[in-house]
């Protein structure tokens, strides 16, 4: 376990351009954040004090500004920032596998994800079936809260712990596609080999992510408890100089959590896994344990099955003799 930590932090060292970079990217959309609902607001209020518009109709503009600023966040999000997350797991599982840094690791991690996958679509396509598969993996296999369900002292401990399981499924499905920039060139088929490594390392792997996704609930509580008398002091000044230091409070803590720390975990994952499942091979009996605790797994069983027919269509001299009667 130690060794897996100190390896992923040399490795998590090795690739903050990444860090950098998501970071960068997060900073400049809490920006254009501020500004599109600044200027929202201040629009609506103009026009209402010009008497232009009634409440009603102000309060369907709001409505209708935050549904396009959802929309635009979900789909930059998906095309954008997730893009960017999936070249990183690239480099990182690069490292790990050869122990090099590519030379240049932002283009690295952007060549291996586009050919790879042709369209984000196809690659989130392979995520979401993944996690969906390890979700229902786990709660097969870590099961101990139906046990403890009756006593009541244990129950928000219990419900503790299945918050993180959720949340180390989500660095699981990272450690898998990880493992697909290693292994084979198909993605459905690298991904239903990667969900078997991780049956057979499961303990291990989960057991890590488990620790490290409870320590970071530690961790960011306290930068949180640091980072408030930040406010207290602004508070001493006005309302108005104590919101705005609970927004600075806010924005320091979501660019500490999820620019150093979640990249931190993710990258103990993905290393965890990969060294732990290094000398390990898919075998039918892994894959008839996931299938009895997981429906999704058969659909990605299936859909690797369909994809190596594709590659590997049967030739003439392939063709059983048919028997003769």
């Amino acid at each position: 376990m130690k060794l897996h930590f100190r390896q992923a932090t040399s490795v998590f060292r090795k690739t903050l351009p990444f860090v950098l970079l998501r970071i960068g990217v997060g900073l400049l959309l809490g920006v254009v954040s501020v500004l599109y609902f600044g200027i929202t607001l201040w629009i609506g209020y103009r026009l209402l004090e010009a008497g232009t518009i009634s409440g009603w109709i102000a309060a369907i503009g709001l409505l209708v500004a935050v549904g396009l600023f959802v929309w635009g966040w979900r789909l930059f999000s998906r095309y954008v920032l997730y893009l960017v997350k999936v070249a990183h797991i690239a480099v990182i599982a690069h490292i790990v596998d050869t122990g090099e840094v590519p030379p240049d690791q932002l283009a690295y991690g952007k060549a291996q994800v586009t050919d790879r996958f042709a369209e984000a679509s196809a690659l989130f396509a392979v995520d979401q079936v993944v996690t969906a598969v390890v979700k229902e993996f786990n709660s097969g296999v870590v099961s101990f809260s139906r046990l403890f369900s009756a006593v009541p002292s244990l129950k928000k401990l219990i419900r503790l712990v299945g918050n993180a399981i959720a949340i180390a499924a989500t660095y699981i499905d990272e450690a898998i596609i990880a493992h697909m920039f290693i292994s084979d060139d198909n993605p459905w088929r690298s991904a239903r080999d990667g969900v078997v490594l991780y049956g057979k390392t499961w303990k291990p792997v989960l057991g890590s992510t488990l620790l490290i996704v409870l320590g970071l609930y530690a961790a960011a509580f306290v930068v949180l408890l640091a980072l408030t008398p930040i406010a207290s002091v602004f508070g001493g000044l006005s309302a108005t100089v104590e919101v705005a230091g609970w927004i600075v409070v806010g924005g320091v803590f979501l660019t500490v959590y999820t620019g150093f720390l979640k990249p931190w975990v993710k990258t103990v994952v993905i290393t965890t896994f990969l060294v732990e499942s290094r000398e390990q091979t898919p075998d039918s009996e892994t894959m008839d344990r996931i299938a009895a605790r997981s429906d999704r797994f058969q659909e990605l069983v299936d859909t690797a099955e369909r994809e190596t027919a594709v590659e590997q269509p049967a030739q003439p001299g392939d063709n059983p003799v048919p028997n003769s009667t």
